[in-house]
């Protein structure tokens, strides 16, 4: 029984990831629909994280306020920089990759994740490479396997195939995806990327600061409470049409509500969980999850389509666009 009791326990930190990965590929669906209504980015980030902070602060409270968390200012400019890369940057990168170019296309960009962490963790002492290793071996070659994967992703488009019918769950009528231009997929690619090294070094930074404020509650809502300073600043400054900030009755609504609960609150809390118990690398390699959920509910949802196949763009076709604009 002792065994089987610690089975479960080690894959706790699994199943957590796992839940997050889920509520990320409903965040990726929603920002595509909101995108597609008109609604300003900026301040759907500034709501969501402002909501994450209501929900975030008093669930620290209530949990650990016997064990009285040292708030140090280390702790302070720590969560500072986890708010920075893992929420304001991060989050108005990985929407600009989902406006450009689709949610799957933005879902794949975040298999680079685990290959980024590993580099940045190696390069800042938190992982060591042991090449000689099965571990290490396994760790290279699925570093290698991943940065390939989005690479084919992002150059190559294939014939386009037909799974099941989507025209009866399609939110979106009439909207065709089949093609994303040179322009717009360099763009999401590169505000994928800018994504992807903004999440590692927040895992990063997390993983430094779980070493010594080891209460995932209240460092969740530390990061959280800077971000929410950081984004709403952010919004202010780049949305004066104040008709963007108001809310109704509507997909707006329930997206500023879920992304503020499900994938900012919740989902903070699990990662830096996770990365407290299994380290930065362990909670990336979990991203690839997504891309499958994303795939499959962009498809229903979005009438997203399924390719395989061909060589999709060259650098010279992408060039050549930009410079006619």
């Amino acid at each position: 029984m002792g065994n089987i009791g610690n089975v479960i326990n080690g894959l706790k930190p699994a199943f957590g990831m796992i839940i997050v990965q889920v509520a990320y590929a409903g965040l990726s669906i929603l920002y595509k629909l909101v995108v597609e209504d008109g609604m300003s980015m900026s301040v759907l980030i500034a709501y969501r994280t402002l909501i994450a902070t209501s929900f975030v602060v008093p669930l620290a409270f209530f949990m650990e306020r016997k064990s009285k968390p040292k708030i140090t200012p280390e702790v302070l400019l720590q969560s500072f920089f986890c708010g920075l890369f893992g929420v304001t940057l991060q989050q108005n990168l990985y929407v600009g990759a989902v406006a450009f170019a689709s949610a799957t296309y933005a879902s794949a960009m975040t298999n680079l994740i685990p290959g980024v962490t590993f580099i940045l963790a190696l390069c800042f002492g938190l992982e060591r490479l042991k090449i000689r290793t099965l571990t290490g071996k396994a760790k290279v070659v699925g570093t290698l396997m991943g940065i390939g994967g989005v690479m084919i992703i992002t150059f190559y488009k294939t014939r386009e195939i037909h799974i099941w019918p989507t025209h009866h769950l399609n939110f979106k009528k009439n909207n065709d995806q089949s093609h994303i231009s040179p322009t717009n997929l360099f763009l999401g690619s590169a505000f994928g990327f800018g994504n992807c090294l903004c999440y590692s070094m927040w895992l990063i930074i997390q993983a430094r600061m779980s070493e010594k404020f080891p209460w995932q509650y209240s460092s969740a809502a530390l990061v959280s409470g800077m971000a929410c300073i950081q984004v709403i600043i952010f919004a202010l400054c780049m949305e004066r049409n104040w008709n963007q900030w108001r809310l109704g009755w509507n997909i707006k609504l329930l997206a500023v509500v879920y992304t503020g609960i499900v994938p900012s609150g919740i989902a903070l809390v699990l990662i830096s969980w996770c990365v407290r118990l299994r380290g930065p690398l362990f909670a990336s390699i979990f991203n690839p999850l997504s891309l499958v959920i994303v795939t499959i509910a962009a498809s229903l949802i979005l009438d997203e389509r399924f390719f395989v196949g061909r060589y999709k763009y060259s650098l010279g076709e992408v060039s050549n666009e930009l410079n006619s604009r």
